[in-house]
């Protein structure tokens, strides 16, 4: 059975890893967490990479967990190479991002579509040649006032939101278990409701 390669989207270094465009890294650690598998440097790719099943068993959907090591606007490089080293079917390409266009703390998942001025779905969709993978949207919401984006997403969630964080993040990460389990129409039926 073919693999699952699910993309955290985020900047690789302490300095980046509490803000709000890292939350896709936050969602695969805790995919991680959860298998028990861990990150290791991949010898193909600049990406740390951890595989893991998904449940008990051979029938168990196997993952491929991806953290790309090249920064952001970077990051299709290091998918494309990884997508093509494990053999995957671009249907189950699976990125993790955070979303300026949907409130704080809201889940939604779609396949294929734009980038939104996003610049690791941009260079995703470049380097894969394709747009319509899987995508589990982080609603981060738009910047208050007129805080410049590119500032907003390249800074720490507010202490308000850091409340609310831990659960949001593990709810993600079990949109993202439903989405390979059950199916992109089930798992909207379930996180687009809330």
């Amino acid at each position: 059975m073919d693999p699952w390669l699910v993309v955290g989207l985020g900047n690789p270094g302490p300095e980046y890893a509490k803000h709000r465009h890292n939350v896709g890294f936050m969602v695969v650690d805790v995919l991680a967490a959860r298998t028990g598998a861990r990150f290791g440097r991949h010898r193909k790719a600049v990406a740390q990479v951890a595989e893991a099943r998904l449940g008990l068993g051979d029938q168990a959907p196997r993952l491929i967990l991806v953290k790309p090591m090249t920064y952001m606007n970077l990051s299709g490089g290091p998918v494309a190479g990884l997508r093509q080293f494990y053999k995957v079917p671009l249907e189950r390409v699976i990125a993790v991002h955070d979303e300026l266009d949907i409130p704080y703390g809201q889940i939604r998942l779609k396949q294929g579509g734009g980038e939104g001025g996003h610049n690791g779905l941009r260079s995703m969709s470049g380097s894969l040649g394709d747009k319509n993978y899987l995508r589990v949207r982080f609603g981060i919401g738009r910047p208050p006032g007129r805080q410049d984006p590119a500032d907003y997403v390249l800074s720490d969630f507010s202490p308000v939101e850091r409340k609310e964080l831990d659960f949001l993040v593990d709810r993600a990460a079990d949109a993202t278990e439903s989405l390979i389990g059950r199916g992109l129409e089930w798992t909207q039926n379930a996180y687009h409701a809330a």
